[in-house]
This record gives structure tokens, sequence and C-alpha cells, in this order.
């Protein structure tokens, strides 16, 4: 997904190519959470737009198991899972640019390629201990 800068993404067309199945694991809660609803309605348009593309919504509170299996710490939040869970996690509402890195996010996770080079997949490889990597992004 490289379009130049200014350029409209066509998030349907890249979604169109997926050809294996990506699951929004969505996480919300009722009270306290005025960001929640606008969260849902863009994983829900996101999904709308790829038969491959499905959603499970959790609540952050009530449903402490998936909380804890996917290691989310606030709501809202998505974790984007494949075959195998990445580890790839959007918190907060992913509208604008972020919405662009979510569908890219989604677009890895499905084609199970990382597109790191094979130098770094063995940098990786060689890392014996947990690492948590986070990118902050603001509007500004």
């Amino acid at each position: 997904m490289h379009a130049d800068a200014g350029e409209p993404v066509d998030l349907e067309a890249e979604l169109a190519n997926i050809t294996a199945p990506v699951t929004l694991v969505f996480f919300t809660q009722t009270f306290g959470c005025e960001t929640c609803l606008p969260a849902r309605q863009i994983v829900d348009r996101v999904a709308s737009l790829s038969d491959q593309i499905s959603v499970e919504e959790f609540n952050l509170v009530l449903d402490t198991d998936q909380v804890e299996a996917y290691g989310i710490q606030r709501a809202p939040a998505i974790a984007v899972v494949g075959e195998a869970d990445t580890g790839i996690r959007f918190y907060g509402v992913p509208d604008g640019h972020e919405l662009v890195s979510l569908v890219e996010s989604i677009l890895l996770v499905a084609s199970g390629n990382s597109g790191l080079s094979d130098e770094s997949q063995a940098l990786i490889a060689a890392v014996e201990q947990p690492i948590d990597i986070q990118v902050f992004v603001t509007p500004t």
C-alpha cells in the first residue's frame, strides 16, 4: 500500500487482495470509554470491505480470560489476528493515517509475510528475551 503523498488510498481495493482470514479482536467497555463506539464503527467498516475479515468483540471488564490472553491493557483496543497472533495491537480510534496503518497490518497478517529482509529476520531470531515495541501516533 504505497500511495503517493496526497493520493487517496483505495481501502476496498487493497483489502480485496486478502487470501487468508483475519480477525479483528475488538475490546471495548460499556462505561468510561468515549472512543469505543467510534473505534467499533471503524472496525465494522473495515471488516465490511472483505469477506476474509471478521470481528470478535470482548468487554475489557467482563471478559478477563480474553483480555489476559491478548494482553490488552485498555479500551478501545484491536488485536489483528491471522492464522497466528503476531502481537499487533491498536489502542484508540484508528482513523485518518492510523486507518491506513490498520489496513497495512491486516494485509501483513493475512499474507504471513513480515516484509523483513533475511538479515533482519536473523537479527530478530537472535533476541533471547521478550521485547515490547510501542509506536505512538498523534494527529499533529
